[in-house]
């Protein structure tokens, strides 16, 4: 999601989702680049621009490279920014992009120059312009089973959002989830070791809005 400028924000992370996925208040140009010369597309969702790919990249927009934590245990001790491939695998995930913990999303330096992890008011609003909770996730998610379980229920992508089921990485360093379910961080804290994220589901279409531990990957 791009940073506020002259238009107002309603309101992906690059997600990271980003997502990891970001966003943006006006309508840039494709494609975006990240600071590694990765390229993304756009979609505008209401009035909210979002990445419709999630980041990739394994550095900060500073230059600073973000730490590959491979090793389970590190990862659960982990306190400071860190990302990983699903499985360790770089090659079979790329299309998915990096898992991120928590702690990258909180330097705020994660998207490209100029854009930004989204606040959980701003997945909010992007739920409610969807129109209804427990069938928006399917206006999100990208359509057949090349990416997600079947039956993927819901999913029609009319959003343009082509969101793929990333999986997550859990506090403790397992990795659950690919083809089932993926997590977008938010850049809004709970006041503890918890940051709130949105998920989607190949089982159900429901936008869900809720919070865990930063030692996740989403």
């Amino acid at each position: 999601m791009k940073n506020k400028g002259a238009i107002n924000l309603i309101i992906v992370v690059a997600l990271a989702a980003i997502v990891t996925s970001c966003d943006k208040d006006e309508d840039p140009p494709d494609p975006v680049i990240d600071i590694e010369g990765n390229t993304y597309k756009t979609v505008r969702i209401g009035n909210q621009v979002l990445m419709a790919e999630n980041l990739r990249t394994t550095r900060f927009n500073d230059g600073t490279d973000v730490a590959l934590i491979t090793d389970n245990t590190d990862w659960g001790n982990l306190t400071t920014p860190g990302y990983c491939w699903y499985n360790n695998e770089e090659a079979d995930n790329n299309s998915y992009g990096p898992l991120y913990n928590g702690y990258t999303v909180s330097t705020g330096k994660l998207c490209p120059t100029g854009w930004h992890v989204p606040a959980r008011e701003e997945w909010q609003q992007l739920r409610e312009f969807l129109g209804d909770t427990l069938k928006g996730g399917g206006k999100l998610k990208e359509t057949g089973t090349t990416h997600w379980l079947t039956p993927n229920r819901g999913a029609d992508n009319t959003s343009g959002f082509t969101a793929l089921a990333a999986g997550i990485r859990y506090f403790e360093g397992s990795y659950k989830a690919l083809f089932n379910y993926t997590c977008f961080w938010s850049a809004t804290e709970t006041g503890t070791n918890d940051e709130w994220y949105l998920s989607l589901y190949f089982g159900d279409a429901i936008v869900n809005i809720s919070y865990r531990s930063k030692n996740h990957g989403f």
